[in-house]
């Protein structure tokens, strides 16, 4: 609606992930630089969590275009409360169809073999899980005891669990003690902060071929007021402020506009998380945020 009123090729703060418009903040660059290392390292197990829309999917899809040839990828993002069978979402992330004997014996192995060719082949398999936060001790134990293919030399699957903070509790229960300590890169997402609330509306807004300057100082000041510098609330906020501003034929966004939005918009569904808040929950073992 607004894109060529403001001279734009792309909507600037779409809430589907886009690598294209990373913002590389100081902890995101950090965050991927850690994801890089524990891949180059042959970490079995890597984490990253932060807040709902912190960015951690983006940051993901930006590490997996970057990987080569020589990395099978497998995405499972459908997790919740009652995944189980590990092994199968697996198979099915990485492209194997099920084996003919469908028995949970027959899809460890159609797994394992998996794993093994690829390796023969000079492949690495790196399996990512998203909303890990849903995995039952059950389901995270399992992918302990997967992560038993590898050898003291061979390293066939490399595992990244991607989730909330409840994640972080959760891998802190003494019953995953095991699992925690197999844990060898972490990082932990928080909210941005009012300099780098302005930086990301900024930047997301030149990618997409527009102005910054049309965010005047004093409506970024207020938009990480509101948003806390969580990322997807900033973009609901500003996605909005553009609607407003193309509404109103204005070429300026300016705190007042900015208010007006918050205003009407207080009690509506899309912006209903604005100024919440949650704190991080530490995990005791390898942590390097």
């Amino acid at each position: 609606m607004y894109e060529r009123y403001f001279g734009l090729t792309a909507k600037p703060f779409a809430l589907t992930p886009d690598p294209a418009f990373l913002y590389a903040s100081r902890q995101h660059g950090m965050a991927l630089t850690m994801l890089e290392y524990g891949l180059e390292s042959q970490a079995a197990f890597s984490l990253l969590t932060g807040e709902i829309g912190s960015g951690k999917t983006t940051l993901v899809r930006k590490l997996v275009r970057q990987l080569g040839d020589r990395t099978t990828v497998g995405l499972i993002s459908n997790t919740h409360a009652r995944f189980r069978a590990i092994h199968g979402w697996a198979l099915s992330a990485l492209g194997v169809q099920m084996p003919p004997a469908d028995s949970d014996i027959a899809v460890y192995e159609a797994l394992v073999d998996h794993l093994v060719k690829e390796y023969g082949r000079g492949r690495r398999t790196l399996l990512i899980l998203d909303e890990a936060q849903n995995l039952a001790v059950e389901a995270l134990e399992d992918l302990r005891l997967l992560s038993n293919v590898n050898s003291e030399k061979d390293l066939v699957l490399q595992i990244l669990l991607v989730g909330q903070p409840e994640l972080r509790e959760t891998l802190s229960r003494p019953e995953l003690r095991q699992f925690a300590q197999r844990v060898s890169v972490d990082y932990h997402l928080k909210a941005l902060d009012a300099t780098e609330t302005a930086a990301y509306v900024r930047h997301r807004f030149e990618v997409a071929g527009g102005d910054s300057a049309l965010f005047t100082p004093e409506a970024l000041t207020l938009i990480h007021a509101h948003t806390r510098g969580i990322p997807r609330l900033v973009n609901q906020l500003c996605d909005y402020a553009l609607v407003y501003a193309f509404a109103e034929r204005v070429r300026r966004i300016d705190a007042e506009l900015i208010s007006q939005v918050v205003s009407d918009r207080r009690g509506g569904i899309a912006l209903s998380a604005l100024a919440i808040e949650r704190r991080p929950l530490p995990l005791t073992v390898n942590d390097a945020s």
